[in-house]
C-alpha cells in the first residue's frame, strides 16, 4: 500500500507528501493531487482536551466540519475519485448517557461535541453525491503509548499519582491503535460498507476499572481521585461533556461485519501497549 498524507507546513512536503492547511482556503490541495487515490482517510480536528473559550470552541468546529466539507469540494473536482472516504467522528456524538447501552441505531445527543460531531458527518456525506463511498470512524478514547489520553496519563500514574476521575461511575468506550487501524483497512476494503460505524472496544469499562487496569499494568497504586468539582474549575464546560461524560459504547455494526478485535479487554490491552 502507498499512502501519500496531506500536510499543513511547507517545509514537510516531499515524496509521499502534499500541502493542504484547511485554516487558509488559499491552500486547498489541488484537485489533480488527488488524482489516482483509492482511498482517503480524513482524521483532522483540534485536540478537544483542554479549555473552550468562544474562540477555541469555534476552532474545534471549524477544523472538523470545515476542513472536511473543504476536503468534498476538492474532491468534486478530481476526474478519478476515490471510491471510499473515511472520516473521522467521535463517541461524543451520542452525548452523556449514564448506563444506557448504545450503538449506531442510538440518537446523536445534546450538547457541544455532540452538536459538532452531527455537522462533521453531515459536511462528509457531501461525498456521497460525488458517488464516493462514506464511512464515519465514531472514535472513542484511543490507547496509544505514544500520544493522546494515555500518553497524557501514564507519566502521573507511574509516579503512582493515578486516579479515578468524579465518581468513577461514568463509562468509557476504547479501542487500541492497533485495532483502530485494523478496523480502518477492513472497512476501507469492504465495499457493502457504508455510514456509520463505532470503533470501539467491545467491552468498554467504567472509569475506576479504566484507572485500576492502568494501575496495574504499570504496577503501581491509584490513591489520587481527581473530583468533579475540581475538574469544572479547571477544565468548565469541556470536563462535563469528555472526562465526566458516561458513553457506553458497543461496536455493533463492526461485529456484526465479521471484525475480530485483537484487544477485547481493558487489562490485556494495556498489556499489550506497555510491554
Amino acid at each position: 500500500m502507498e499512502v501519500t498524507a496531506l500536510v499543513r507546513r511547507h517545509r514537510l512536503v516531499g515524496p509521499g507528501a502534499v500541502y493542504w492547511n484547511p485554516a487558509k482556503p488559499e491552500a486547498t490541495v489541488h484537485a489533480v493531487e488527488l488524482e489516482g487515490f483509492d482511498a482517503v482517510v480524513h482524521l483532522s480536528g483540534a485536540n478537544v482536551a483542554r479549555r473552550w473559550t468562544e474562540e477555541y470552541r469555534r476552532e474545534i468546529v471549524e477544523s472538523r466540519v470545515t476542513s472536511t466539507r473543504m476536503l468534498c469540494e476538492s474532491l468534486a473536482q478530481v476526474r478519478r475519485r476515490p471510491r471510499v472516504l473515511l472520516c473521522a467522528s467521535a463517541v461524543g456524538i451520542y452525548g452523556d448517557c449514564g448506563d444506557e447501552v448504545l450503538t449506531e441505531e442510538s440518537p446523536e445527543g445534546t450538547g457541544f461535541l455532540a452538536d459538532t460531531c452531527t455537522a462533521w458527518e453531515a459536511a462528509a456525506k457531501n461525498a456521497c453525491a460525488l458517488g464516493i463511498r462514506v464511512v464515519h470512524l465514531r472514535l472513542g478514547v484511543v490507547l496509544s503509548r505514544k500520544g493522546g489520553a494515555l500518553g497524557k496519563m501514564l507519566p502521573a500514574f507511574r509516579l503512582g499519582l493515578g486516579g479515578r476521575l468524579g465518581s468513577g461511575r461514568q463509562w468509557m468506550s476504547w479501542i487500541s491503535v492497533r485495532d483502530l487501524v485494523r478496523a480502518a483497512m477492513f472497512l476501507m476494503e469492504r465495499e457493502e460498507l457504508a455510514g456509520a460505524f463505532n470503533l470501539t472496544a467491545p467491552n468498554p469499562v467504567t472509569n475506576a476499572t479504566f484507572v485500576m487496569a492502568l494501575a496495574a499494568a504499570v504496577h503501581r497504586p491509584a490513591l489520587l481521585p481527581v473530583p468533579a468539582g475540581m475538574l469544572r474549575m479547571i477544565f468548565g464546560e469541556m470536563a462535563d461533556e469528555t472526562m465526566l461524560a458516561s458513553q457506553r459504547v458497543l461496536p455493533q455494526r463492526l461485529a456484526g461485519a465479521g471484525f475480530r478485535f485483537e484487544d477485547e479487554e481493558i487489562g490485556t490491552a494495556f498489556r499489550a501497549l506497555l510491554r
